[in-house]
């Protein structure tokens, strides 16, 4: 186990405190900026660093909406009014989002991620004006990081 020993600073806009990590430090966690570190501070003062682990987890859900249209038919006829939302013929009135409700999750690999990503999202890459791997990530919430 390597050891270093580091200074705390002072942010002096904010006040926040800083903890200046050295290259080899970077280097021996295998860490880049943007990466989050566990830290567990030992009794005797010092503080064990390792790189936090990350997974995408792929969460499915169904959302509910009521929709309205608003159809004008002849005098007695409103099935066809029926007919017309049915056809998809409809413009839409209004809308009020009521539920959303998981039905699944899983770990997926960045692989099959890029993979679902070009399923869904097709549009997003007829104009590649950035790498596959930038859409992506601009697509994945990045939580408790």
């Amino acid at each position: 186990m390597n050891q270093w020993t580091v200074t705390i600073e002072e942010d002096p806009e904010t006040g926040d405190l800083l903890l200046p990590l050295p290259e080899q430090v970077l280097e021996a966690l295998s860490v880049k900026e943007g990466d989050s570190l566990n830290w567990d501070v030992q009794e005797d003062g010092s503080i064990i660093l390792s790189k936090q682990e990350k997974e995408l987890v792929l969460v499915e859900c169904i959302n509910q909406f009521r929709i309205r249209y608003l159809v004008e038919v002849p005098k007695g006829k409103q099935e066809w009014a029926l007919d017309t939302v049915t056809m998809n013929e409809a413009k839409e009135f209004s809308q009020e989002h009521l539920t959303e409700t998981i039905v699944s999750s899983r770990i997926i690999s960045e692989q099959d991620a890029l993979v679902l990503c070009k399923q869904d999202n097709d549009y997003m890459f007829k104009n590649l004006n950035r790498s596959e791997k930038e859409i992506l990530s601009s697509l994945i919430t990045r939580e408790g990081l």
